[in-house]
């Protein structure tokens, strides 16, 4: 079988200029480009950057933070999804980009995923946002609870905490996931963030018998202190990196980046499936759909549906009659 170059980002974003992050993003994608890299995965919303300001302040006092992300925030489509679709299809590479979606009157946590052509195979969004982030997102439905083929293998994606809603894995498991790209913020809550982290990820390649790779952000001393004004809530913005690449195996590729900013690459023998499978397949040989399966609605959420009833042009004319 095939062996896939992965790539997992931890960068910190440009909190000044949504322009200065998906610059960030381009020069990342050239680097993994040059590093052989077929596939590269970002840090949860890095574009323009997570939320971090809801983490530690209260929600009356966080208002002109969310309008600036409001005013920063990606259009799909839009030039960001230009920019990234374009630099993709230069390099041919597969890009799994997170980002702050605004619709209309409300913002996203939206996971992108660029095939190598430069289509955008798969636009979805976090179903619950997390504790805080629920004052800053609207909640996703699972139309985009998909696992896509892309031109490195079959990818599916979830974000941070949705790694803990055990349907929403099988969802992807059950469509044959060969490689899943997890995001995570970083840079919150400290050390014990990052080694729960590692656990819900292994924990992730094991059941699924896939490979994961996973992205978290990075916020520097002078960005800690430009979110958290309050010197003594600056220690909920420290630790909690661990961005990693993890075998069907449970077995890390690469030693985990938990601290700075780098890129981390490592390949991916795509046989580890079968071989992992062979023994455990969770929605195989080793599922029992007569005992348990899972029912999924994924019909997109929509705030007004129509039956065909006739409209109100036609309703006053037979009025008329």
């Amino acid at each position: 079988m095939a062996t896939v170059r992965a790539a997992a980002a931890q960068v910190a974003p440009d909190l000044e200029s949504a322009d200065g992050t998906v610059a960030k993003v381009l020069r990342v994608i050239d680097e993994a480009a040059e590093r052989g890299a077929q596939l590269v995965v970002f840090p949860e919303t890095f574009v323009p950057y997570y939320p971090y300001f809801s983490f530690v302040q209260p929600p009356a006092a966080m208002g002109a933070e969310h309008m600036r992300l409001y005013e920063r925030a990606v259009v799909v489509p839009g030039p960001v999804t230009q920019a990234v679709a374009e630099r993709a299809r230069r390099h041919g590479i597969v890009v799994l980009l997170g980002v702050n979606e605004r619709d209309h009157g409300t913002l996203y946590n939206t996971q992108l995923l660029f095939d190598a052509d430069g289509d955008l195979v798969l636009k979805r969004r976090k179903i619950t946002p997390t504790y805080h982030e629920r004052m800053v997102w609207g909640q996703g439905d699972a139309s985009g609870l998909k696992v896509v083929a892309t031109a490195a293998g079959r990818i599916g994606a979830l974000a941070c905490w949705e790694h803990y809603n055990p349907l929403a894995r099988y969802a992807l498991m059950a469509q044959h996931e060969e490689i899943h790209c997890s995001q995570f913020p970083g840079s919150m809550v400290g050390q014990i963030f990052a080694d729960q982290m590692d656990a819900t990820i292994r924990h992730h390649a094991l059941e699924s018998g896939c490979f994961v790779v996973n992205a978290t952000g990075w916020l520097s001393e002078e960005q800690v202190a430009r979110v958290a004004a309050d010197a003594g809530l600056r220690k909920a913005l420290r630790g909690g990196c661990h961005s990693a690449i993890v075998s069907p195996e449970g077995v890390h590729l690469a030693p985990p980046l938990r601290e700075g900013e780098g890129l981390l690459v490592a390949d991916l023998d795509l046989a580890l499936i079968t071989k992992r499978k062979r023994m455990m397949d969770s929605v195989g040989h080793y599922a029992r759909p007569e005992l348990l399966s899972l029912l999924i609605d994924q019909r997109p959420a929509q705030p007004m549906s129509g039956r065909g009833e006739p409209g109100h042009s036609e309703i006053l004319r037979e009025a008329g009659r």
